[in-house]
Formats: structure tokens, C-alpha cells, sequence
């Protein structure tokens, strides 16, 4: 023992020796309080780590075992792999969806209560009163209502699955305090006190389906931006910002163009410019124009608005004077509202979508189709879709479940995926479902040329946390509730077009007022909650369609494949049929011929069923020329991504290759920009003048591939470049508060400008010509570049710049740097862009930072399941912390897919954790 003594004599001389004052010959006494403080603070410190710890942890599920879950007819099987994904096997369907309900709270509670009170407006309860006007919103759109309503008409076996799910919910919530279920409840409590967890309901499961729809909600900041333009611009100048979908050059879903004929006949919604688009963003794609692209067809006028005995007629604004403001101040604002809401609910932009694409066994080397899809939605920490398996012991038609894929926590069954005998995958329709009206209510009645009709008046009491509750009104119309005032500008622009004197308030009738309601398909009572199971359990094509019958909100184009060989496309939804609005610009409410007149019927909707092409690619693009289908609308992808993902298939076929798995992944991972094909050729011949960084801008997109790689120097300078170009000649000539965004509609505009260099739009001051605008912006944008990048191009690269933080949907953005360093992760640097196929977004009115992702990716191999893969964005688990968190990220940010065990020999060959649920 006298060695040991020894050491510890050492190291206190040692200690003693740092703390002792110079010439002493012992510890001073400010020494010892001096050691005694920082072991203080050295005992304090561990015991916050340690509890820490035990905070972080103390709510991590158990995975591994036996459990008992009060409710289920017999014992249910929970195997994990190593990404901690769930696949669940029982008797009976009731069991199943018990345990999902179950597992799922395990997983992810804080996520779906979080969800409830978002789609309840009641996130105030949460948060304080910051959150009353998101409250206020959300309630008078009336999600819960719509919800409350549908859960209803549930037929009985849906809704027992509901109920079965929710009562897993609560098995797993009994006995837990908030900090038990989840460390978002522990950091909530320190900022505004305590929080209850209710009882889950059927209903708290069909309102997300509403906040989904909202995700999706088509064009309303199209009508918000066309109405504001057009008070300033004149109508050329809005076509140029809003160019028609190019038909000759790009592909529709079902494969045909408007030729000749669109170009003779075309309306607003589908005329072919005579200066078409290059098939392709490098040399290569110039043979993208399909074979099948040469079919012609025939399109008819949309019906015009305008009406010339009304001073509203052709826009909202009220007058062909493009001086009158018109609404642009009231629909700012409003667009501001819908901008605030929580980033769960989804962000907006003319670059959002998602790409699907099936291909059928001809042109594969299994002989099987192969189904691809990753839908492209605002990054969430953790992320919006759940991977899980649902299988019953054996497939009976009481028990008819052995599907696996993408859910949504909260949600009971799979949303995209396959079962034993088919696979699916959903991108947005585009759909227009959205349209805001022109209300005009005098004393209280809204009028109507069919008859007046009075305002209907509801009011709700909204709970603050910290506060006393708040009561609010909410108004609204046959046509939907009242989302903003128009007393203001659009009241003046009537006044001016009138020949009224506006500046006397009183010349109108001073009981007149203007409101806006929003007409959304969502706000009214659907079967979707229904569709999710019909699609689950469906063996072939007929049944399929019977199941898109059902998913009427929100319209999504639907690809299929099955086991035999077959591959196929639907779109389903509500969609309404037109008079005589457009849907491009809000309609008059007082008007009946611009009203809804019901609904398409679904077997008027576009289908598709074994091609002779041997596949289908869908990514937000229109589904066919115009006059070729039923009018679903106007307002859709400008078609980058379904030209290239259509090329690179096209190219295998026609070389002989066949396809597999691994191709579909690199498709998924193209990063090509489209823009480059257009922009590269016409920079690198700018007059440079002498300028030594434009002659060095020149050299370097003349070597660059065109690819928006991570590490790519010149795919940094292209993108600012792109940017800035946006920013000196687009944006310095729009009202404010409409910016352009980028993306594919953006890159349409400025490719028909460059084919232009006499529009007025390269002019501004001291700018007389394209060739002073280009070489002010590519010098504006190397020095941009050198700000943001450095000096040296050498280290310059496209991620640094582009970004991606994941943040937490509901205390990520909290503005307390400890609270969200908890909960979000990131930066990492990754690839692509916006109107990319791989499709990480950026909003160029704000910056260069990720904010719409591929939120998942899946291949599936009809041949044998388990040879499909697939990624999430961020991991199984919503606990900050949690090993499976974020585990899925960085392979998700390389590309790379993980493999996808289905087989009941593959999933018990990967459980990495089995946990038993005994009744």
C-alpha cells in the first residue's frame, strides 16, 4: 500500500504547487476556497451529466422482451433490425394495428401529440400565446371539424382499426408521467410548466390527413402571386413569369404532347410557346423528345373569366388599370399567415414534388418491374415518415395485412410500399383544389346572384399556456371560411375602376365589405382514412383502383406494379369541375357561373395500364397535353425532373441494358442542374472585357460537368450565379413581397429570356443590353462566391454553401440555442438542388440553404422483395439521443439505401431486437 500513498503524496504537491502564491512556502487560504469552488463545480457538473443522463434516457422504449399490452386476442411478435425498424406480426388485424398503435408511441409520441395540437389549433396550450395566430388559422380552416366528421362516415371495419390503433396508444401512455414519454415534455415543462398527455383518439389520427393535404394544397401562392403581379405588371410580362408548359419538349405523364395543335388552339392553361425548350441539359439529352411525343392532340380555350360588365372582371384586382394596387396588400398578408405556419405543415414552392417512375419486366435484368419513388417534402427532425412491417400470421380476409413501407406516426397502416402481391409509390398530382373567392357581404349577408346567404358565425376558446384563454370568431362562407379582409386595396381598386371617388370612404355603400374565402376540397369530409387500408390489402390492378377511388384527398398520382408482370398509373382525388374561373386567379363569389359544379368523376380521371413503352415517370409534370384528359389544372412542375429521370431510361433501353436495382438508385441520386445546358454556353461567351474574375468564371464553367456535386467549385459559382442573375434582372422589377424562388419555373423564365436578348427585362439602370446583365452578374457573383467561399476558388464547394439542418418540427426553431442543439443535427453538406432530380431545394429569395428534400427513397424489386431497399431521411426513433435518431442521415446524405427484409426468413435473419406482446 505504500506505493499507491506515495502517488496520491505526489499528486497533491503537484496540486498544491499550482495553487500556491509565489514565494509562499503553503497553500494560502484563497487557495483552499479557490480547490474547494471548482470541486464544487466539478460534483455539479457531473450530477447534471448524470441527470442528464437519466433525462434523456428515461424515456427510451423497450425493444427487447416480453411486455404485457392489455387488449390483444393472442401474443404479438415485434422484430427491430440494426435501424431499430419495426416489422409486427399477429393474428388478427385488430392485434396489428393494437401493437402499431403501440410501437409507434413508443417510437414517436411526442410527434403525434405535437401533430394534434397543430392540426386542433391548440399549439398555444403548448407554447403561448406566440402560437394564437397559427391557432387562429388552423381553427378557422377547421381541420378537427373536417376530421370529427369524417371518423363518423367510417365504415365499421375501418373505424375499428382506428380504434384499435388508439387504443395501443393509450396501453403504451397508461402510468407514464411526460417525462417518461419523451424529452420534449421535460424541456416544455421548464419553459411553461407542466403539460397533460389525453388519450388518443380516431380523430387525432384522420387530422393529420389534413395537415398532409395542406402540405400538398396545389396553387394557392400561385393565385396569391398572379393577383399581386398583375395589379403591377402587364399581361406580357406576367406570361413571361408564368410561361407555358413547354409540350413539344417535355414529357406529360401518360406520354403525349399538344403539337401543332396546342400551338394553334392553346388556352393559359396549356399553349406551347413558339420558342420551345432544348430537350435536355447537356448535348446528350438531345434526344429527349420521346417517340411518343410525337402524337400530337387537340386542346381546348379554358373558359374565360373576364367579364367586361364587371369592374372585378379578369382579376382580383378589379381593373385592366395596371396602375390600381388591387388586392395586393390584403393577399401579402395573407400569404405571410400561410408562410408562418409550423414547418411541419409543410412548406410551398413552385419547386416542391416528388419523383415516382415504374418500369416493367422487359427492360429489367430480373425480368420483374422495378417501383422507385422518393417524395420530396420540408426536412423535419425526426422525419415524417416511419418505416414499418404489418404482417398477420396468415392472410385470411378477416386478417388480409402483410405490407410493408412508409407511415406516418399517429396513422395506423402503410402509406407507400408493397405488400405480397403489389408495390406503390405517390408523387403530388398538382392538382388545382384550391381557390380563393372574392367574397362581397353587405349587413351581414354574403350576396349571390342565386340568392343572398348569411355569414355563418362560430366562436372557439383558445387555451394559452401561462394566460387566460382567448375567444375568437370565425366566419365563413358556402364557398369556405374567410381567411383575410379585402377592404383595403381591393375596395379602392373597385372605387377607381367605377369612376368612384376614393378619397371619400362613404361614395360606396358603407355596409359593403370584401372578404376572401379559401374553397380547398380537403375542408370537406373524405374517404382517405379508408383508401390506406383498401391499398394495403389490394392483390391486383382492379383492386388497386377500387383503393385510389377512395384517396380523394389530397390528389396524388399513384404508379403500381405487381408480382404477374403488370405496371400501371392512376390519378385519383376530389377534382373539381370548373365554370367558368380558371382557378389561376381568385374567383368572384358573387358570380354562380364561376363556382364549383362538382366533382370529376373518377372514371373520367387519367389511368394508365401497361404501356407499350414499358414505363411511367411521374415528378410533378402535367399528366397530358391539354384537351387529351379532364382539366385537373394548370399549376404544375415545369418538367426538369421527368425529362432527365425519362432520358436515363430511355438511354438504357435503347443501349440494350436492362435495368436493375442499383440504376434506380443512381437515377435517384442524379444531380445534373437543367439550368446548365442554357446558362453555360451563353456565360462562357460574354464579353469579359478584361475582367480577370469574369475570364476566370468562363474557365471554369467551360470544364464543369454540370453537376451540382457536393464538392463542386463551379457548381457553387453556377448556383450563385443563377441567384443573382434572379436577383439583378427578375426581382428588382416585381412588387414587393413576390420574389422569385428558383427551381424549374424560374429556370423556364430566364432560359426565354436568354433565347430573347431584346426583352426589356435585361434593362435596368445602367444596363442597356443581355450582354451588360450577364457580365454584371457573373462578376457580381464571383464576388459574391469569393464573400461567401473564400479567396481561392480551389476550396470552393457547392455544399458548403447548400447546406442541410434537420430541425426539430416543434422546439427546433425555438430561438434558445441549448434547446435546439438538443433536438436538431446537421449542417451536412449535400448534393443536387432545386429542379434537380435529386431534388434538395433551395429558395433562391432567401439563400442557398437545403429546405425540401427527398424525405425518403424506396426501390422495389417485384422479382424478390428482398432484394428492394430503401432510406429515410433521419431514423426510426423520435428521442433526441436515441441510437436510431438520426442513424439513417448520413447514408441517406451519400445516397446510399439500406436493405428492405420482408420474407418472414429475412426479417427474423435481421432482428437485431424481438420484443413480445403478451395479452
Amino acid at each position: 500500500m505504500a506505493e499507491p500513498d506515495a502517488q496520491n503524496e505526489k499528486e497533491s504537491s503537484v496540486l498544491l504547487k499550482v495553487f500556491r502564491p509565489s514565494g509562499g512556502s503553503s497553500l494560502s487560504v484563497s487557495g483552499r476556497i479557490l480547490i474547494r469552488v471548482l470541486a464544487g463545480i466539478l460534483v455539479l457538473a457531473l450530477l447534471l451529466a448524470l441527470i442528464g443522463v437519466f433525462l434523456v434516457r428515461r424515456s427510451f422504449p423497450t425493444t427487447d422482451g416480453e411486455i404485457s399490452l392489455p387488449g390483444l386476442d393472442a401474443a404479438v411478435t415485434v422484430h427491430r433490425d440494426e435501424s431499430g425498424v419495426p416489422t409486427i406480426e399477429a393474428e388478427t388485424a385488430h392485434d396489428l394495428f393494437l401493437a402499431q398503435g403501440f410501437v409507434h408511441a413508443q417510437d414517436r409520441f411526442w410527434e403525434m401529440d405535437f401533430r394534434r395540437h397543430v392540426t386542433s389549433g391548440r399549439l398555444s396550450e403548448l407554447f403561448g400565446k406566440s402560437q394564437l395566430g397559427t391557432d387562429t388559422f388552423i381553427r378557422t380552416l377547421g381541420w378537427r371539424k373536417v376530421a370529427e366528421e369524417e371518423v363518423k362516415k367510417l365504415d365499421p371495419t375501418s373505424l375499428a382499426y382506428y380504434q384499435a390503433y388508439a387504443d395501443g396508444v393509450n396501453a403504451y401512455l397508461k402510468d407514464k408521467s411526460p417525462s417518461q414519454v419523451s424529452l420534449e415534455y421535460t424541456v416544455l415543462g421548464l419553459q411553461t410548466g407542466g403539460t397533460t398527455i389525453e388519450k388518443w383518439t380516431p380523430v387525432d389520427s384522420v387530422a393529420w390527413l389534413k395537415a398532409m393535404a395542406w402540405d400538398l394544397r396545389s396553387n394557392l401562392e400561385d393565385e396569391i402571386d398572379r393577383t399581386v403581379l398583375s395589379a403591377e405588371l402587364d399581361e406580357q410580362q406576367v406570361d413571361d413569369l408564368y410561361p407555358d408548359y413547354p409540350y413539344e419538349t417535355r414529357p406529360t405523364i401518360l406520354g403525349g404532347i399538344a403539337g401543332e395543335k396546342a400551338a394553334k388552339n392553346g388556352s393559359r392553361r396549356g399553349k406551347v410557346p413558339a420558342d420551345s425548350q432544348d430537350p435536355a441539359p447537356d448535348s446528350a439529352d438531345a434526344s429527349a423528345d420521346d417517340e411518343e411525343a410525337r402524337a400530337g392532340g387537340t386542346v381546348t380555350d379554358a373558359p374565360d373569366a373576364a367579364d367586361a360588365g364587371d369592374p372585378a372582371a379578369g382579376s382580383a384586382a378589379g381593373s385592366a388599370d395596371a396602375d390600381v394596387p388591387g388586392a395586393a396588400d390584403d393577399l401579402l398578408e395573407l400569404r405571410s399567415t400561410v408562410a408562418s405556419l409550423p414547418q411541419m405543415l409543410g412548406m410551398n414552392s413552385d419547386d416542391i414534388g416528388s419523383n415516382s417512375w415504374v418500369i416493367s419486366g422487359e427492360h429489367t435484368k430480373s425480368g420483374s418491374p422495378l417501383l422507385a419513388n422518393d417524395p420530396h417534402l420540408a426536412p423535419a427532425m425526426p422525419s415524417v415518415w416511419y418505416q414499418v412491417g404489418l404482417r398477420c400470421k396468415k392472410v385470411t380476409e378477416e386478417c388480409p395485412f402483410d405490407v410493408t413501407g412508409f407511415s406516418f406516426s399517429g396513422l395506423p397502416g402503410v402509406v407507400i410500399g408493397h405488400n405480397q402481391s403489389i408495390a406503390w409509390g405517390l408523387t403530388n398530382l398538382g392538382a388545382d383544389v384550391t381557390d380563393l373567392v372574392v367574397e362581397k357581404i353587405r349587413d351581414g349577408r354574403v350576396i349571390r346572384d342565386d340568392g343572398d346567404e348569411p355569414v355563418r358565425v362560430r366562436k372557439e376558446t383558445v387555451k394559452v399556456a401561462g394566460e387566460e384563454s382567448r375567444e375568437i370568431t370565425i366566419r365563413s362562407t358556402s364557398n369556405g371560411p374567410l381567411v383575410s379582409e379585402l377592404d383595403g386595396s381591393y375596395r379602392r381598386a373597385l372605387d377607381a375602376a367605377t369612376g368612384a371617388d376614393t378619397k371619400n370612404p362613404k361614395s360606396g355603400p358603407d355596409e359593403e365589405h370584401y372578404r376572401l374565402a379559401l374553397d380547398w376540397t380537403a375542408l370537406r369530409p373524405g374517404t382517405t382514412a379508408s383508401a390506406v387500408f383498401a391499398i394495403n390489402k389490394a392483390t391486383n390492378w382492379q383492386e388497386f383502383r377500387h383503393a385510389a377511388s377512395l384517396f380523394d384527398v389530397p390528389s396524388q398520382n399513384l404508379v403500381y406494379a405487381d408480382v404477374a408482370g403488370n405496371i400501371g398509373y392512376q390519378a385519383p382525388g376530389m377534382i373539381p369541375r370548373r365554370g367558368t374561373a380558371d382557378g389561376t386567379v381568385p374567383r368572384r363569389g358573387w358570380k354562380s357561373e364561376e363556382d364549383w359544379q362538382g366533382w370529376i368523376d373518377f372514371e373520367d380521371l387519367p389511368s394508365l395500364y401497361n404501356p407499350e413503352r414499358g414505363w411511367i415517370v411521374t415528378a410533378n409534370n402535367p399528366v397530358a397535353a391539354p384537351g387529351e384528359t379532364v382539366d385537373l389544372g394548370g399549376d404544375f412542375d415545369y418538367g426538369d425532373r421527368a425529362r432527365r429521370i425519362t432520358k436515363r431510361i430511355k438511354d438504357a433501353v435503347a443501349e440494350g441494358r436492362k435495368l436493375k436495382p442499383a440504376d434506380m438508385s443512381a437515377i435517384q441520386g442524379d444531380d445534373l442542374n437543367p439550368f446548365a445546358s442554357k446558362l453555360v454556353p451563353v456565360a462562357t461567351k460574354v464579353h469579359s472585357r478584361g475582367d480577370e474574375d469574369i475570364l476566370r468564371a468562363k474557365e471554369m464553367l467551360k470544364k464543369w460537368n454540370g453537376s451540382d456535386a457536393a464538392n463542386s467549385a463551379a457548381a457553387a459559382y453556377f448556383n450563385v450565379l443563377s441567384k443573382t442573375l434572379l436577383d439583378q434582372v427578375i426581382a428588382d422589377k416585381l412588387p414587393e413581397g413576390v420574389s422569385p424562388s428558383g427551381g424549374s419555373r424560374w429556370y423556364l423564365v430566364m432560359s426565354n429570356l436568354l433565347e430573347d436578348p431584346e426583352s426589356s427585362w435585361w434593362k435596368s439602370k445602367g444596363v442597356d443590353s443581355q450582354d451588360e446583365a450577364l457580365r454584371k452578374a457573373m462578376k457580381t457573383a464571383w464576388t459574391t462566391t469569393e464573400d461567401l467561399l473564400g479567396s481561392e476558388p480551389a476550396t470552393w464547394r457547392w455544399g458548403i454553401l447548400h447546406r442541410l439542418t434537420i430541425r426539430n418540427a416543434s422546439l427546433g426553431e425555438s430561438g434558445i440555442t441549448p434547446v435546439e442543439k438538443l433536438f436538431n443535427r446537421g449542417p451536412y453538406e449535400v448534393s443536387g438542388g432545386s429542379g434537380v432530380v435529386h431534388a434538395t431545394g433551395w429558395d433562391a429569395s432567401v439563400g442557398y440553404e437545403t429546405n425540401w428534400v427527398p424525405s425518403m427513397r424506396q426501390m422495389v424489386d417485384l422479382s424478390n422483395f428482398d432484394a428492394s431497399n430503401w432510406i429515410n431521411l433521419t431514423g426510426a426513433s423520435g428521442h433526441a439521443f436515441h441510437p436510431h435518431y438520426d442513424d439513417q442521415t448520413n447514408d441517406w446524405a451519400a445516397n446510399v439505401n439500406r436493405p428492405w427484409p420482408y420474407s418472414k426468413q429475412a426479417v427474423a435473419a435481421a432482428a437485431e431486437d424481438t420484443l413480445t406482446l403478451e395479452p
